[in-house]
């Protein structure tokens, strides 16, 4: 890990580091931990926000916050200065060595009751492991979850909605060269935020940001599966209806995906 303040200085703006040097030093850092490459930590502002630090060269960032200026935002920037003033303990080895103590059906009980309390995990391990993958419409009912999650109090979305669990299982899948069945994921993802921009009134660049990541990963995924003409002509048409839903502010990006699948296929 090459981290140090000056690397930190050149992923966001002179104001946006001085005030994510002052959440540290404020304590508003309410948790940080690691495990392996990855920490992960809660940063109080306006709200709790959830940061995740990918440190494998490139150093990867994210965060819920609504930021939508240049670089990372103070909370990223806070969690950043606390890994090198303060680096937290890699909890893998301990994890490691307890794994190898645990009895076998012990340790299939506790998964059991880990799947049994957390879709999110269920849809991993199914992934992961097995052979089936949920329809797109139950990847679009999960994302429909989160925006309801987002508006029970006020009719708008004002923050940024994380959405990382779905990048990570469409990542399952192409680990095991399931390229459809990761489209379909990203597909949820695209169609979900599109069809949901009416209740988004923040965190504008965070949603574009995801879209354009979903429909990358959706063309990218569908090439890699290599299918007959008539299934990327059925997959392209998912791009070209949502192209021509009126009105669209993503308009412009589905088309770009369209052309973009059409000129590599």
């Amino acid at each position: 890990m090459d981290l140090d303040e000056a690397t930190v200085r050149e992923r966001c703006t002179d104001a946006v580091f001085e005030r994510g040097r002052n959440y540290r030093t404020e304590g508003r850092i309410q948790r940080c931990e690691r495990f392996e490459d990855v920490v992960t930590a809660v940063v109080r502002g306006s709200s709790a926000y959830d940061v995740r630090v990918d440190l494998e060269e490139p150093i990867e960032t994210r965060c819920t916050c609504p930021y939508e200026g240049a670089g990372a935002c103070k909370h990223v920037v806070a969690t950043l200065l606390e890994v090198i003033a303060d680096p937290p303990a890699d909890e893998s080895e301990g994890i490691e060595t307890l794994l190898m103590t645990v009895p076998a059906d012990d340790l299939r009980a506790f998964l059991d009751d880990v799947l049994a309390a957390n879709p999110e995990i269920r849809e991993r391990f199914r992934a992961r492991f097995g052979d089936d993958s949920p329809s797109v419409e139950e990847h679009r009912e999960a994302v429909e979850a989160l925006f309801d999650e987002h508006t029970r109090e006020y009719p708008v979305v004002t923050e940024a909605i994380d959405f990382s669990h779905l990048f990570e299982l469409a990542d399952q899948y192409r680990e095991r060269e399931r390229y459809l069945a990761a489209a379909t994921v990203y597909r949820a993802v695209f169609e979900g935020i599109d069809d949901n921009e009416y209740r988004i009134d923040a965190a504008y660049d965070h949603y574009a940001q995801r879209l354009r990541g979903a429909l990358e990963g959706y063309v990218d995924c569908v090439l890699a599966a290599d299918p007959d003409p008539d299934t990327i002509d059925e997959y392209a048409g998912v791009l070209a209806e949502q192209a021509s839903v009126e009105p669209s502010v993503n308009a412009e990006q589905f088309r770009g995906a369209l052309e973009e699948l059409d000129d590599r296929r």
